[in-house]
């Protein structure tokens, strides 16, 4: 990115599915931040990204870049969303919110940019809850999810093994 590259947090789009992919993709084959452990193809991720809408509590949105310094349609730089917590009705009033950084966007606040935007939509939505699962150790994940007022409401033991050791899995909470 250059000096004259901005970033547009909007919607994502069926367009985005590649990128999308190869971003969580990454995450799949390098880190324990999520117990798949096959990589998908964006065929394979169509479901999910159809399963966020424009509207509602479900959610997908992209941190992509725009102006000069970025490519043709801008490079998606992360994503966040909020998805259904559970198959049940009872659970329609809470909702499970995660996001990813693309490996060349870590660290420069494209979390912090797409958590923002995406509570500021959610607040005006029929909800009461939101969770997250963090993979620990991840010092970044956590520190993100305190900022925006999740709080740890307790930990799964060893409750995924991935690259040949078990990882706990801590959960947070935030009020909606």
């Amino acid at each position: 990115m250059t000096d004259s590259t901005e970033i547009e947090v909007r919607a994502a789009r069926e367009g985005d599915l590649e990128e999308l992919t190869s971003i969580y993709n990454h995450f799949v084959r390098e880190t324990p931040a999520t117990f798949d452990i096959e990589p998908f193809t964006p065929e394979e991720r169509r479901p999910w990204l159809l399963s966020h809408h424009e509207d509602g509590p479900h959610r997908l949105l992209v941190a992509s870049a725009t102006g000069k310094g970025a490519t043709p349609g801008g490079r998606v730089l992360g994503y966040a969303h909020s998805s259904r917590f559970r198959p049940k009705a009872a659970y329609d009033t809470s909702v499970e919110c995660t996001v990813y950084a693309a490996p060349h966007a870590g660290g420069r606040g494209i979390g912090t940019l797409l958590y923002k935007h995406l509570f500021e939509i959610l607040d005006g939505q029929d909800l009461h809850r939101a969770y997250a699962g963090i993979t620990v150790p991840n010092e970044a994940s956590v520190r993100l999810h305190r900022r925006f007022g999740f709080e740890l409401c307790g930990t799964y033991g060893q409750a995924g093994r991935k690259f040949g050791r078990y990882y706990d899995v801590q959960r947070f909470e935030k009020a909606l």
